[in-house]
């Protein structure tokens, strides 16, 4: 906890943004944080609650009052101790993580909560400024070998956590940058790359190994033709990961776009949002790309409600767009979330992004019946108006209009990790098409391919990347234990 009455004195202070004209001429981050002294509120508001439900809510379990007193305290140093203990990146978390802690603190009853991400913002940056974020490599090494694929968030944890626990260890990853989604699905100003990039250093330092445009699939290249970022210019086959590796861990993300198989979808001009998002960002790194999707000037139409409709909307409004419109298919959440029915549980609320801010309509309730389009280009969608009876989607008659569209972005989630890889290896899928693998103590993550594991969005299907931490965490526990019979990894 912090002050003892800290609650009751200090109000939630939200970190800031750069003012929006300003922030649209660049792809740069834009989060003003916390200050010393800010901070230090923050860390006082933190009650005396007794049971702490933000640990519980935080699936990596952060040990919150403890690093909200120690920032209170002043004692910086032994805060990021704290907050490493179970989380590996808390500078990814600390920008992209929608902060179920918060949804759970106990001031939240009945009050702001406690800006725990804030607070977890700034110990981690204070800690790379002041030198504190060093490699830790192992004191011994086992001499087993472990081929972790994807470099996602749960794949950077896993070959982390099991460098150090003296494996060694090798990313494959099918792009020609580190990262996953992380690097190519959220945008720079959201989460600027460096921040990877030092990570990958610091892996690097600890023995970890970094194998990228190398795409894992069958002999017969099966996989190849995959939508989603795929840059690799090599292969290497399952076959041979076995038998290089005494463990192999699945981590890929889950990217198989959810599509709309309505009239006119074949028409120039309708995209998934993972073909328009990850251009901008390899743009941004300094690569050239021939015929990138490109919003300046055109009337954008988002579909798709969440975090990734909201990326395509910042970074439309950053192209220069005409106007930008996002469509969601379920009505428009309350502005207040029922916080005694809800509370300590995620709440059903209106959210407003700082790209919605940023210039954006917002449809709710509306539903895209027909692409239509002129010369084989989209110019428009045909919509109507639904509404929700005896759990029923229905259609409201009369209410259908067509709306202008010279580029339209599909933003409704994805279905499952992309398929040929679960199949290349064999491993059993799930009903929704994931890697099937459960997460008991007694052989957690294994999948029923012998020596062959899945962990994060490969496991579980589209999560957050904080879900995506404490998969990998757990997963490098499970392939510890199962290459030395023990493991002193955290779960």
């Amino acid at each position: 906890m912090g002050k003892t009455t800290g609650f009751m004195e200090y109000e939630r202070i939200e970190e800031g943004y750069k003012p929006v004209p300003e922030r649209l001429k660049h792809y740069k981050e834009f989060v003003i944080g916390l200050d010393e002294s800010q901070a230090k509120i923050q860390g006082a508001r933190c009650m005396d609650c007794g049971t702490p439900f933000c640990n519980n809510g935080c699936p990596v379990n952060n040990i919150i009052p403890d690093f909200n007193d120690l920032v209170y305290q002043g004692d910086w140093k032994n805060a990021i101790t704290v907050l490493h203990s179970t989380n590996n990146f808390p500078e990814f978390t600390g920008r992209i993580c929608p902060a179920p802690c918060e949804a759970a603190c106990t001031l939240n009853v009945n009050d702001d909560a406690v800006g725990i991400k804030s607070i977890e913002h700034a110990i981690i940056d204070r800690a790379w400024a002041e030198g504190w974020v060093l490699p830790q490599p192992p004191k011994h090494k086992t001499g087993k070998k472990v081929a972790v694929v994807g470099s996602g968030p749960a794949g950077l944890a896993a070959a982390q956590q099991l460098a150090r626990a003296g494996h060694d260890v090798t990313v494959f990853e099918k792009n020609d940058r580190v990262g996953g989604l992380l690097r190519y699905g959220i945008p720079d100003f959201k989460m600027e790359k460096s921040h990877i990039d030092r990570r990958v250093e610091q892996m690097k330092a600890e023995g970890v190994v970094f194998r990228t445009g190398v795409l894992v699939a069958a002999k017969d290249g099966m996989g190849k033709d995959s939508k989603v970022t795929n840059w690799a210019k090599d292969t290497v086959s399952p076959e041979q990961l076995q038998k290089d590796f005494d463990a192999v861990l699945l981590a890929g993300g889950a990217e198989q776009s959810r599509d709309l198989p309505v009239p006119g979808r074949d028409l120039d001009g309708v995209h998934f949002a993972m073909e328009f998002l990850p251009q901008q960002n390899k743009v941004n790194a300094g690569d050239k790309l021939k015929g990138q999707i490109r919003a300046e000037g055109k009337h954008v139409i988002v579909i798709g409600g969440g975090d990734t409709g909201s990326d395509c909307v910042g970074t439309s409004n950053r192209h220069g767009a005409a106007s930008v419109t996002q469509f969601e298919l379920m009505p428009m959440p309350p502005e207040e979330e029922n916080r005694p029915l809800t509370w300590p549980y995620w709440p059903y609320k209106l959210r407003t992004s700082s790209s919605h801010e940023e210039g954006c309509t917002r449809e709710f309730a509306i539903a895209t019946k027909e692409f239509i389009g002129e010369k084989g280009k989209v110019t428009g969608l045909k919509t109507v108006r639904v509404e929700w009876k005896d759990g029923k989607m229905v259609e409201v008659a009369g209410s259908e209009q067509t709306l202008k569209a010279d580029l339209v972005l599909l933003a409704m989630g994805f279905v499952s990790p992309v398929a040929p890889i679960i199949e290349a290896f064999g491993v059993d899928k799930d009903a929704r098409g994931n890697a099937k693998a459960t997460t008991d103590f007694d052989g957690g993550y294994k999948t029923n391919v012998p020596k062959v594991f899945a962990a994060g969005d490969m496991r579980r299907g589209q999560s957050l990347v904080v879900w995506a931490i404490r998969e990998g965490r757990q997963a490098a526990r499970a392939v510890d234990e199962f290459l030395m019979g023990f493991s002193d990894l955290p779960r």
